[in-house]
């Protein structure tokens, strides 16, 4: 028997709400799309994406007969028998999770003469459910059903993910309603974790922390490599082999970032501290996070002295590549601290908004642009276009033939070979000198 192709309400259209609709479309689905922001409803309507994640463009105009877009809670509420929460729920100053756009969402619910479920697509910490139900029961909406279905969706891969996902979780206060709500993917071959509410929005937070640690865990080691002489990525994929570690999250850098990693961290490290527990483990993970960008500043160092009046080429911007989002991006840290301490920032990346969070630097059209002059360039996001920095025509336009690969991203041979002095994170034996003349003496370029 074929599944049966539901009607789906997504209320929200950022990046999960629109990746989810348009996923949820291509699997058969008539998909309402709800937002509160006029010209992004328009945009959508004339056809355009106001976010970038691969991929999403095509599968929108792909599916376009079963989409619609609107502003008004009634399209959705008149048709359809699940509304998908896709709502943002950004860190407060005190670090728990701000929901005050999901509260919003509920106190707009109105009464339904049919069954509908409301189905918790965004990250929420664990008990949020029980409040809905009990918020959603004292307006008199118990025919409303409750769902949390968390989205493990990765920036720059989210159709994949979605597609092709390692489980989908479904928490329910009632089994039919998570069955009605699992039944949904129906098409799509991966396993289905039925749980209680709770359980559905600890596993987000959890998995999510899990990575957080081994991102960090594996920072650390990268710190203790450059003291001891070893290789991070030789001890990584020592490590990786091994079945019960496995090779994941394992690649030593500058620092996760973005929506989730650090919002995630953060909430459930509170969540815990709010119920009277320390979560002592992930206070050490959010420290090694945010010392690790700022161990940057000591590689230059060690290579330029003070850096009051060096110019810095920042190259990458966004929190990993094939995305334009710069949320708790490294190089915001990064370019604050340089302009801290007195450098000239100049930064490149090709999909952050010319108006992004670094403020004060210097955006670049190209990465040539941005290296022209520069006493030192930093590759912050591993974007393809830089996997051939280390060529002689940026050494040439250098004023000082530094590389600082905060991702590892390059062949230290044959960084070295070109005449550049090179660091990296964690393999203290790739480190150089430049092999050139250093043209730290003339004037900078404009």
């Amino acid at each position: 028997m074929s599944p049966k192709n539901e009607t789906i309400g997504i209320i929200g259209a950022g990046w999960v709400g629109l990746v989810t609709a348009a996923c949820f479309a291509e699997l058969g689905h008539r998909v309402i799309v709800l937002d509160v922001a006029p010209e992004r409803i328009e945009q959508l309507k004339a056809g355009k994406v106001p976010i970038y994640e691969p991929g999403l463009t095509e599968l929108l105009e792909r599916n376009k007969e079963r989409l619609s877009y609107t502003l008004e809670i009634t399209d959705l509420t008149d048709d359809a028998d699940f509304f998908f929460i896709c709502v943002g729920t950004p860190p407060t100053y005190a670090g728990d999770a701000d929901l005050s756009a999901v509260w919003a969402v509920i106190e707009k619910l109105p009464a339904l003469e049919q069954r509908a479920i409301v189905v918790m697509k965004s990250t929420v910490p664990a008990g949020t459910g029980e409040k809905v139900r009990a918020a959603l029961d004292a307006r008199g909406l118990e025919h409303l059903g409750y769902a949390s279905n968390p989205e493990f969706l990765a920036e720059g891969r989210a159709i994949d993910d979605f597609v092709h996902p390692d489980r989908i979780v479904v928490g329910s206060l009632e089994p039919a309603d998570g069955e009605r709500v699992g039944a949904l993917y129906a098409g799509i071959d991966a396993p289905i974790v039925y749980c209680d509410v709770p359980s559905a929005e600890m596993i987000k937070l959890a998995s999510n922390a899990f990575l957080a640690t081994r991102i960090s865990f594996i920072n650390e080691i990268a710190n203790v490599c450059e003291v001891t002489g070893a290789d991070v990525e030789q001890v990584a994929e020592g490590m990786g082999l091994d079945r019960r570690i496995g090779p994941h999250f394992l690649h030593a850098g500058i620092g996760y970032g973005g929506s989730c990693f650090p919002k995630d961290v953060t909430a459930l490290k509170q969540l815990a501290g709010n119920s009277g527990y320390h979560f002592q483990l992930l206070s050490s993970v959010i420290e090694v996070n945010e010392l690790q960008k700022r161990r940057v500043i000591g590689k230059l160092e060690k290579h330029l002295g003070s850096l009051a009046g060096k110019t810095v080429a920042i190259l990458g911007l966004t929190f990993k590549p094939d995305t334009n989002d710069m949320r708790e991006a490294a190089s915001i840290v990064l370019g604050s601290r340089l302009l801290a301490e007195g450098a000239v920032v100049r930064a490149w990346d090709p999909l952050a908004e010319p108006d992004s969070y670094l403020r004060g630097a210097t955006i670049c059209d190209s990465v040539l642009e941005a290296v022209t002059g520069a006493d030192a360039a930093v590759i912050v996001t591993e974007w393809k276009e830089l996997r051939e920095l280390a060529s002689e025509t940026v050494r040439s336009a250098m004023r000082n033939p530094l590389i600082v690969d905060g991702r590892n991203l390059l062949d230290p041979d044959q960084v070295s070979a070109a005449g550049f002095a090179y660091e990296c994170v964690g393999r203290p034996g790739h480190c150089s000198s430049a092999s050139g003349p250093s043209r730290a003496s003339e004037p900078q370029a404009e």
